[in-house]
């Protein structure tokens, strides 16, 4: 590169670009996430509840929710910083057991600098009708990264 010549501009993330980064991750696909909403400092994710997730108890373990969580987070973040972020750590609050059809996390990115973006995300389940249902609430933060090249 010369003097002259700027560096190219990190490319913007879109839905299907999005959907493209989360299936490279194979535990992703494994539990049949996908993203429904991103961009503007927001993204959901969403998986569908099945048997083989559930508890002891019959509810949706807490560990896939904490999983919808960190991805969700990290991409609301992602829609700000660009596509190489990761974790920088999050907590989590479950509020009521999950049930329901399908597992909802829908963050959006609270605060974003240079270094880092704070996000919040809600976990909803989602029965036939009636409706969402709150059943956590994460708060992470999320850094972004210069991306292996090899």
């Amino acid at each position: 590169m010369t003097s002259t010549e700027q560096p190219e501009p990190t490319p913007a993330l879109d839905l299907a670009a999005a959907q493209h980064l989360l299936d490279a991750q194979p535990f992703s696909r494994l539990l049949g996430a996908r993203i429904t909403a991103f961009g503007d400092g927001g993204a959901t994710l969403e998986l569908d509840v099945r048997e083989d997730l559930h508890q002891q108890n019959g509810f949706l373990h807490g560990g896939v929710l904490a999983y919808a969580a960190d991805n969700a987070l990290t991409f609301a973040a992602g829609a700000v910083l660009g596509p190489s972020v990761l974790t920088g750590g999050f907590s989590i609050q479950y509020l009521r057991p999950a049930t329901g059809r399908t597992l909802r996390a829908r963050a959006t990115v609270v605060h974003a600098g240079r270094r880092q973006a704070v996000t919040r995300c809600d976990l909803l389940t989602v029965a036939d009708d009636t409706g969402e249902t709150l059943c956590a609430v994460a708060q992470g933060t999320v850094l972004p990264v210069t991306p292996r090249t090899s």
